[in-house]
């Protein structure tokens, strides 16, 4: 019993992110979920699913990591959303952290062009039920809805290099193509998710 209360403490303090985080082949959580876009829609993923699948990006404004990959998960979500992938963005960070409130996500996705939507995590509940710890963090979803890859967007740590692979483009082009995935896990590198309390 104290074990669980403990967990529950952690867990209300944004210590631990969830119990267990989704693994390859898990279904996809919190489809029913409303939240907030930046155009000011309330909108669930069950409603974003994508024809052939769905792409599920734990992101934020003012995050180094995410700066530095922005073009590249920009161009990615542009293009795939109009080959059968839903593509969402999701900020679950305290709106209280510098530049990570509704304004500065309005305004981060009308200066880099995202055609896709941008969701608030109004109690980072589904990044905790997702396991997602970082920005970015990627979680790409069959159309059966089933986790077929999770971590990074690509190599380079903070930011791409010119020759760098970028796995989750080669995630994207294998789903869509009906192939094997060749790599379904990397490790998520970025600046820690700040849950809200």
């Amino acid at each position: 019993m104290k074990t669980l209360n403990m967990l529950g403490i952690l867990l209300t303090a944004g210590l631990v992110t969830s119990a267990s985080a989704l693994e390859i082949g898990d279904g996809i959580v919190d489809t029913h979920v409303k939240m907030q876009s930046v155009d000011d829609a309330t909108l669930t993923l069950s409603e974003l699913k994508g024809e052939k699948g769905t792409l599920v990006v734990f992101t934020c404004n003012h995050c180094p990591f995410v700066i530095g990959w922005q073009d590249t998960m920009v161009e990615i979500g542009n293009t795939y959303s109009k080959k059968g992938i839903g593509v969402v963005f999701i900020n679950s960070n305290d709106p209280n952290v510098k530049g990570d409130d509704l304004k500065g996500m309005k305004e981060m996705a009308a200066k880099e062009g995202y055609e896709f939507p941008y969701l608030v995590d109004a109690t980072s509940g589904i990044a905790r039920n997702f396991g997602a710890t970082k920005t970015p963090d990627v979680f790409l979803f069959d159309a059966d809805d089933k986790l077929v890859y999770k971590g990074a967007v690509g190599e380079g740590g903070r930011t791409p290099t010119a020759d760098g692979e970028t796995w989750l483009k080669d995630a994207l082009d294998a789903l869509i193509a009906g192939k094997d995935i060749e790599k379904t896990v990397t490790k998520a590198v970025g600046c820690s998710i700040k849950f809200r309390k």
